[in-house]
């Protein structure tokens, strides 16, 4: 492959996972294998229950159900390369695969942070409006949010993604991770990325904070219009229709901000691979358990799709 001054760029790349030692990559190949069977599996079974289920055919689960579909999507940008990688003791992945897999990756990670900013203004009219709910969040407007969403991220990943494509690269990269993570990517180009790095730092800083600001203000005004009601019944109703959501966004970005945080202080490639598997496998694999335990119509949903209810009758 050739770039536009004449530089060759080698059309394989080398991913190095998360260790390099053989005797670990059973246990490792037998540990994520495990972990994204259940993610699938556990995501799976959401949309199916909120499909199946004529009660939960309400805004706040049709964005739970998108809210599986992606990270079902997101899981399945880097794990299955990983695990073929494993299983056939091989590093290598093409220059265009690479390429692919980091617009993806960053695609549904930024659908992740818009569709949690969604859930927690849904959750906001919800109870701040509850009169005028019907009315406000309609098909239409729900509908309209999940298309805005995907707009906005595909966008997003498309000018991350070219701005890759404008560097120059040596031959025989290795990257230390277990997938194409776009600031592994571009610290191994010896061209410019200048305007790479003040992108990456303005897109976290306009994605992620922006949405993290958006989360903050909708459960602001929650907790204060909360404490307004007078019974403790109706705080305590009012607390649990939020509640699971809560726990996943304090999952997601707690881990998210972690990974950030330590990545920035004392920058380490392994340590970095290593702590990216908290949310961008362990946060998609325990949405679904966190939603299912929380939510007694989630859970009243999934036993009468799997039958249970019928059996305990």
């Amino acid at each position: 492959m050739e770039s536009g001054n004449g530089t060759k760029i080698s059309n394989s790349l080398f991913l190095l996972g998360l260790s390099g030692e053989s005797e670990l990559q059973p246990l490792i190949f037998g540990l994520f294998l495990f972990m994204y069977l259940i993610t699938v599996f556990g995501n799976l079974l959401i949309i199916l229950a909120v499909s199946s289920d004529s009660h939960l055919h309400t805004p706040m689960y049709f964005f739970l159900s998108n809210l599986s579909f992606v990270d079902i999507c997101f899981t399945s940008t880097t794990m299955p390369k990983m695990l073929w990688n494993i299983q056939t003791q091989s590093q290598v992945i093409t220059y265009e695969g690479c390429i692919t897999q980091m617009y993806f990756y960053i695609l549904f990670a930024g659908l992740d942070d818009i569709l949690l900013t969604v859930m927690a203004y849904d959750r906001y009219v919800a109870i701040c409006h509850p009169l005028h709910y019907p009315v406000i969040m309609s098909p239409r407007l729900c509908g309209l949010l999940v298309l805005v969403s995907w707009i906005m991220s595909v966008l997003y990943s498309l000018l991350h993604s070219l701005m890759v494509l404008r560097l120059s690269f040596c031959t025989d990269l290795e990257i230390p991770h277990f997938f194409c993570e776009i600031k592994e990517l571009v610290q191994l180009a010896y061209s410019d990325t200048f305007l790479n790095n003040m992108m990456m730092q303005f897109g976290a800083g306009l994605l992620g904070g922006g949405t993290l600001t958006g989360i903050l203000y909708s459960y602001s005004k929650i907790v204060s219009s909360i404490y307004r009601i007078s019974s403790a019944q109706g705080k305590y109703r009012a607390f649990s229709t939020c509640a699971s959501h809560l726990s996943v966004v304090s999952l997601f970005y707690c881990t998210s901000l972690g990974v950030y945080l330590s990545s920035a202080g004392t920058y380490s490639s392994h340590s970095s691979a290593a702590a990216s598997v908290m949310y961008t496998v362990v946060t998609p694999m325990l949405n679904p358990f966190i939603y299912s335990l929380r939510n007694k119509d989630i859970k009243r949903a999934l036993k009468r799709f799997l039958g249970m209810e019928t059996i305990s009758r």
